[in-house]
């Protein structure tokens, strides 16, 4: 009998994202929710979803920055209790995310809507020119 054991060239990466991230690692790290970005096109626009639970609109700024939009939110909570053995608590959250825009997106008609925690970001596009059609000549006889 032999003892011949298939090589797994992706084990070791396997192992080490079970180690950093766990079994799903997917899932929140350490804690951590990250926020998920959606980006598609639909209907001639280019459309970005960022999913920013507990974040107002006060906290969302929104650019268009060198051919890219830049989509980034910042949250300080402070609470001062002094009950407790601290003075004060404070949290932070932060959001960052920079989508290259293709050369037809029209920049200055940009909407963004933030409605239930999720933030759309709407592109339009112009339309894509129309394919020139060329006219195949045969060689004439003589």
């Amino acid at each position: 009998m032999s003892n011949l054991v298939r090589w797994d060239p992706f084990a070791e990466l396997s192992a080490l994202q079970k180690q950093f991230f766990g079994d799903d690692w997917m899932s929140p790290v350490k804690g951590v929710n990250i926020p998920t970005t959606d980006v598609y096109t639909k209907d001639n626009e280019l459309v970005v979803e960022a999913h920013l639970p507990n974040f107002d609109q006060k906290d969302v700024d929104i650019r268009v920055e060198n051919n890219a939009l830049v989509v980034s939110a910042e949250r300080h909570e402070k609470e001062e209790d002094k009950d407790k053995k601290y003075v004060v608590r404070e949290s932070s959250s932060s959001f960052y995310r920079r989508v290259a825009l293709p050369e037809r997106a029209d920049a200055d008609a940009i909407e963004a809507h933030l409605d239930d925690g999720v933030l759309t970001v709407r592109v339009p596009l112009t339309p894509l020119p129309e394919p020139k059609k060329i006219a195949i000549a045969s060689k004439a006889k003589k």
